[in-house]
């Protein structure tokens, strides 16, 4: 089974938006959620992409 990181990633980015406090611990919450983010993003771009096939069709004549 394969992670999905753009998934994780828009999960990761909503929970650093919740934390909008000026307190020390949203302010440590949001550091380590930039890791975090960073961390998936790495891994996301690292993965090889999944190649298609792309299927040409006929092109004719509607009535």
């Amino acid at each position: 089974m394969t992670s999905d990181f753009s998934a994780a990633r828009v999960h990761l980015d909503r929970a650093y938006d919740y934390l909008c406090g000026d307190d020390p611990m949203s302010q440590r919450g949001r550091e380590a959620l930039d890791l975090l983010i960073e961390a998936v993003a790495v891994e996301e771009f690292k993965q090889p992409r999944q190649s298609a096939e792309v299927l040409r069709f006929p092109i004719g004549r509607r009535c």
